[in-house]
């Protein structure tokens, strides 16, 4: 049994992490439905019991002759209510016992169990579902027979990897049976926080077109200086390019090599006034910015869908983004640019989240792959 989430005493006191539930044998009542625990489920062959327990909250699934199959996860959960009475051979089970035998039989029971079990307090109708998701939501009030499925549901530890590829194909699949994707998180003291997980397609509006401006610039270390007044005033205003300092115009370097690519700007080194082309420019970039030519695709995508991008540095991700003039409206995301392969931790997701939320703005995570794809996770109370 995971002795992290459960902790049996001799006298047959369970503790959940820091909910005290302590059982006693004692509590089991007269009349009470009976269980039969199988290898991997539960039975109540007793159909008017099965009737009963199926008709309160749409517990497991009716069989042929009148019988109720349990799954372990619904079993347990009847157990710990005092809803039913669960036997093995003729000998009553504890709600301890049957801990751990799921846990023999579920590494992460004691992950998947907590959320089913919350969820099932907060009023929903759960049912568990096929890997790799683990269970299908249905609206309060709703019945698995009438009524379709709300969410799909990840349950997941604090100290699971975040695969974002792997998060993808599960948003891919629930986006086919237009389904919300749901991943609850486990902390080490059994609070849950959920995330809904969705697919944006981020776009801007720019206003009225202009003429492309041309600008000339210097390379100053780890960024570009346009000097020419009139120059850096009609950069700025054709895509708020940089940031004005009184009436020289100063750029990023990935703002620099964006600029380049669209034949706007002219570089040239302030210590040999030589003129650097875009190739040596990406070059020196990438030796200041191992991750630059990665942020500069999610940059250019973004660009390139008329949203305005700036330096996210202050919240803690790479770039802000604005959907329309940054003058007349905050940024809408912060976003962090990743691989389509990227692999991490999700304290470092909840950071980012948190941030994001505490500022009123959505956090993406831009895929970069064969195209680019932006995942949103945001915080929600089911």
């Amino acid at each position: 049994m995971n002795e992290f989430l459960f902790k049996v005493d001799v006298d047959g006191h369970c503790w959940l992490d820091d909910h005290t539930l302590k059982i006693s044998q004692s509590v089991w009542l007269n009349g009470m439905p009976e269980a039969e625990l199988l290898e991997r489920a539960m039975i109540i062959k007793e159909e008017a019991e099965a009737s009963q327990i199926y008709n309160k909250g749409y517990f497991g699934t009716p069989q042929s002759g009148g019988a109720l199959k349990l799954e372990l996860v619904e079993g347990i959960f009847l157990s710990e209510s005092g809803r039913i009475d669960v036997k093995k051979k003729g000998r009553r089970m504890t709600f301890p016992q049957l801990l751990h035998v799921a846990n023999n039989i579920h590494p992460n029971f004691g992950i998947k169990y907590l959320v089913y079990r919350d969820l099932r307090l907060r009023g929903y109708v759960v049912k568990p579902c096929v890997d790799p998701l683990d269970f299908r939501v249905f609206p309060r009030g709703g019945s698995p027979s009438k009524t379709p499925s709300k969410y799909w549901v990840s349950a997941l530890s604090e100290r699971s990897i975040f695969d974002l590829k792997e998060l993808r194909k599960h948003l891919s699949k629930a986006m086919q049976v237009k389904k919300e994707l749901l991943l609850a998180v486990v902390d080490e003291e059994s609070d849950l926080t959920y995330y809904l997980a969705r697919v944006v397609k981020p776009k801007g509006k720019r206003g009225k077109k202009r003429k492309k401006p041309k600008a000339h610039s210097l390379l100053l270390e780890d960024r570009v200086m346009v000097m020419d007044e009139q120059e850096a005033r009609a950069l700025y205003e054709h895509g708020f390019y940089g940031k004005m300092i009184g009436s020289r115009l100063q750029l990023s370097l990935i703002e620099t090599a964006y600029l380049l690519e669209k034949g706007m700007i002219e570089v040239k080194n302030a210590k040999t006034g030589r003129r650097i082309g875009l190739h040596s420019f990406l070059k020196k970039a990438r030796k200041i910015q191992p991750d630059f030519g990665l942020r500069l695709k999610v940059f250019r995508d973004l660009e390139d869908k008329g949203v305005i991008v700036k330096t996210g540095f202050k919240y803690g991700s790479h770039f802000r983004a604005y959907t329309m003039d940054p003058h007349k409206a905050h940024a809408k995301y912060l976003v962090h640019a990743f691989s389509a392969g990227h692999k991490g931790m999700w304290p470092e997701v909840s950071r980012a989240v948190r941030v994001s939320h505490g500022v009123k703005k959505d956090i993406l995570f831009g895929m970069v792959g064969k195209e680019i794809e932006y995942v949103a996770l945001k915080r929600v109370r089911p």
